[in-house]
Order: C-alpha cells, then structure tokens, then sequence
C-alpha cells in the first residue's frame, strides 16, 4: 500500500514538473518573440537612420509602382533568371532655337568693337582696300562685383535778405529731402536691403556680411548690422507683417507647419532648449502669403492664438496640437502618409524590395492618389471636385480596407505597423481633401514654404534674443511673401525703406500699396 501510494505522488510530481515545464518553455517562447520583435525594430530604426544620413532623400517610386491592380506586376517573377541582353543608348541634349537670346534679353548690353586701322585695311594679294563683309559676335556674361559708395544727401535752408535788413522776423525755408531709413545712421535703404537680402535671402551670416564690407574697405561691426536688421523690422516691416496678418486669417484655406530654432537668451529657459518658427501660409486661391511666427514652444495653443478668428481649411501635418485651432476643418498630409510606407519598404532586405511585399502595395495606394492628382492639376476647383469622387473615391476605399485587414497582421511597432497605424489614425483628416476641389493632397506647399528657414537655420545656428528671432520671423516672411509674388526681394526691400520712412505707416490704404501683391508697386521690384 506505502508503495502505491509513493508511486502516485511521484507521478503527480512528474506531472506537475511538466506542466511547470511547459509553462515556463511558453513563457520564454513569448518573451523570445518580444525581443525579437524589439531587435528587429532597432534594426529598422538604424537602418533608416543610416539611410537618412548617408543616402539619397528622395523618395520617387518607378513608375511601375503605379499599376496597383496591375495583374502582370503580380504574377511576375522577379527571381526567374532572366537571359542577358545589353543595350547601348546614346542621348544628347537637344538645342533650343532661341534659348540664349531668351536668357539674356533682359539684360543691359555693353559692345565693345574692334576694328582693323585704316592703314592694315589693305589686301595683301593685290594691295585694294579692304571693305567689311560680315561682323562676328560673343557673347559673355559680366559680373560686376558690389562697391561702397558714400551718398550726401545736401540741402538748402532759404532766408530773406530783406527781411533780415529790416530787423523783422525772418521766415527760413528748408528744402525738402527723404527722411532716412534710420536716423543718425549710415545705413541708406539700399544697404538695409542688401544686409537682409545676403542674410535671409542667400543665408549669409552678419559675421561674414562683417567680413565682405571688409574686404570692401568698410569696417563695420556685426553688431552695427544687427542693429540695422533689428530696427528696419521692429520699426518698417511689422506693418507690412500685421495687414497680411489681417489678410491671411480672411482666407478660405491655409497650411501650417513648424520647426525647431534655438534662441540662445530667453529669460528662465536653458540656451539649448528647443523654440518654434510657426508657418501660415495661404493656398492655392487667393494671393500668396506667407507668414512665420516665432514662439517658445511647441504647443497647440501657439497655432490657436495666430489663427484667431479664422474659419475654413487647415493643411498640416500629423502633429496632434493642431486640433486646438477652432472652426477648422483640418486637411491631412499624404505625402507623411506615403513617407510612412516608403521607409517600411527601405528598411526590408534588398533581395525582397523588388517583390509585391505589404509596404509595396501601401505605397502603390498612396502613387496612385497622387497620380491622379497630377492629372487635375489644371482643372477649375469644381472639375476637380467631381474628378476626385469620380477617379480617387473608389482607391480610398480599397485603401481602407486593406489598411482595416494589414492592421490585424502587422507588428504594431515595426516601420510597416507604424505606417498603417498611422494611416488609420489620420483618417479622417486624410480624406477631408475630397470636401472642397480647391484643397490639395497633401501639405507640400507649407513645407517648401519652411525649407528657406531650415537652409538658413543651418548657417547661423541660432538667434540670440527672442527680439532677433520675432524679428527673423518678420523680416522671413516679408522676403518669402515677396518671392512668392514674383518679386526681387532686393528692390523689394529697398522699394519699402525708401517709401516708408516718408509716409504715414498708420493708414492701412497706403499700406495695401506697398504690400507684395500690390498692382501699384513699381515694375523695378519685379523678376525679370
């Protein structure tokens, strides 16, 4: 009987240990599978890092990718051994007709002749005189480098001599002469505007301007030219800035987008911390205006204040303080949408690239949105209205469907998971493009609008106050407004600090004319 019972309660052991086994084995299973998981996330992450850092960043698909439904590109083999062929091209650039005198028909023209002397227009065969037969033109471009000039500005105070003969008083009449850009001051309204120009336009920093005016015989301190650049916004440029304020907000549709700027001295914050130039920026419709505006942060309601009192359309990005703004309908960024997908398709192993993988048919979807709207490009807003639930309806659809069916595969946390989630999350502001055949597919235009400031951002580092960085703000959106209205920001900025001084900056009339969309500014300020 003890032995039975001994058997028993070693078999209940044994029976116990393998269950114990088992678990623990389904336990490391699991966790086995987590760090898997996570290893091969890190090797995405690195993977596109070494991407963004070392390899091209464009993101142009073949065109084959097109064909989503293509059932060629899905049949094919792209492993079967193909048979070798070689073929050898030749291409040349053809020549325009009239491409050079189009390119230099706007210029000043400077000729220089040469001429035999009578005495060598003399045959040397027969010893007749020479007569001319034909001329032989080149053409070259000619640089002339920039030059200090001094300007005095000389006027005349007028007295009468009979009055001052006769002991009355004497009444002293001054001629009249422009008012200066910044009195007590060097600077004329020309180097104001090249000072700007070289900074904001060509991202030249003050200190190698500091540089240049040497090199030109002219020692002046970078502090000088900051002080320009200061003044000419606080005191000039900000009522220009406030009316396309007023203007922007009157608008029916807008993009928006921000980036990082350091501003070394801002009270109570560390110089390493992380401030925001804010974009605002006007659609397709409308006249272009494009505005920045320098905050500390990056939170929601920076965006809420600027646009206050504005209702219609907003373009932006998949960042989440946006949906403070009130009375807008925010419009999604499918371009974010498809740089998802194509960074789940760089981070694959190249030998499967090729394939019709997950991530390939995701970016296929997004190519053949954007196919569609090349086509429309040209259509009034109600065409493309009727165009877009013709032709782009029926891919959005599929596209949420499979998005709804790959989001119970994926790994939530790998590049292909991220970008379906992403999609999925961003939805309903994906889609808000269909609403109104006057928005656009995808935010674009609002980051090519912030670019100039990224460029410039990586030449002079940072701003030093929070006054250099509202001013940066200013004087970036009148230069890039000005751009946008086919203007030389140059003759621009010279245009306004000549007139400004010598007009009465309150009445908003005179304002309007001086603004970059104005019919009344003179043709000088215009690109040839």
């Amino acid at each position: 009987m003890e032995n039975i019972l001994s058997m028993n309660s070693s078999i209940a052991n044994s029976s116990n240990l393998i269950t114990d086994l088992e678990q623990r084995c389904l336990q490391l299973e699991l966790k086995n599978a987590e760090l898997a998981a996570t290893v091969k996330w890190w090797e995405e992450r690195y993977s596109l890092a070494q991407k963004r850092k070392f390899a091209t960043s464009s993101e142009k698909s073949d065109s084959t990718q097109l064909s989503l439904f293509n059932e060629a590109e899905q049949e094919a083999q792209p492993l079967l051994v193909e048979p070798t062929l070689e073929k050898i091209t030749y291409e040349r650039r053809k020549k325009q007709p009239g491409q050079r005198e189009a390119l230099l028909k706007d210029l000043p023209v400077k000729t220089i002749m040469y001429t035999l002397p009578a005495a060598e227009q003399v045959c040397s065969c027969c010893g007749g005189k020479l007569h001319e037969m034909r001329t032989e033109i080149r053409q070259e471009l000619e640089i002339i480098p920039a030059k200090v000039n001094v300007v005095q500005h000389v006027r005349q105070v007028y007295a009468c001599r009979k009055c001052q003969q006769e002991g009355t008083s004497t009444p002293i009449i001054t001629a009249p002469m422009p008012a200066p850009v910044l009195k007590g001051s060097l600077v004329s309204p020309s180097t104001m505007a090249h000072v700007m120009n070289q900074k904001y336009v060509d991202g030249l920093p003050l200190y190698r301007q500091e540089q240049q005016f040497a090199r030109l015989g002219l020692k002046l301190s970078r502090q000088t030219l900051a002080n320009w650049v200061l003044h000419g916004a606080d005191k000039w440029l900000i009522h220009l800035y406030n009316r396309l304020h007023q203007q922007l907000i009157k608008q029916d549709v807008l993009h928006a987008d921000e980036t990082t700027l350091q501003v070394l001295h801002e009270p109570g914050r560390a110089a390493k911390s992380k401030s925001y130039l804010w974009l605002y920026r006007t659609g397709r419709d409308g006249p272009p205006i494009v505005l920045y505006d320098y905050q500390e942060t990056r939170a929601g309601y920076n965006p809420k204040k600027f646009l206050n009192g504005y209702k219609g359309y907003l373009h932006v990005d998949g960042y989440a303080g946006y949906h403070l703004v009130e009375n807008v309908t925010l419009v999604g960024c499918w371009a974010h949408a498809r740089r998802e997908f194509d960074e789940a398709l760089k981070v694959l192993p190249k030998d499967i690239r090729g394939r019709k993988t997950a991530a390939r048919e995701g970016l296929d979807f997004c190519n053949r949105l954007f196919a569609i709207e090349r086509d429309l490009q040209e259509l009034t807003p109600e065409k493309r209205y009727e165009a877009r639930i013709k032709h782009s309806r029926p891919v959005l659809d599929a596209f949420l469907a499979w998005l709804k069916e790959q989001a119970t595969q994926a790994l939530p946390k790998s590049a292909f998971g991220k970008a379906v989630n992403y999609c999925l999350n961003q939805w309903s502001k994906l889609e808000a493009f269909m609403q109104d055949g006057r928005l656009e597919i995808s935010n674009n235009r609002g980051e090519r609008s912030i670019k100039p400031v990224v460029i410039g951002r990586k030449n002079f580092l940072f701003c030093n106050t929070p006054r250099g960085a509202k001013a940066s703000a200013i004087i970036y959106s009148i230069v890039e407004t000005a751009k946008e209205n086919g203007l030389n920001p140059y003759e621009y900025l010279k245009h306004l600090f000549t007139t400004l001084p010598n007009v009465d900056v309150t009445n908003m009339a005179v304002i309007d004319e001086l603004l970059p969309h104005s019919p009344s500014l003179p043709s000088s300020c215009r690109t040839k």
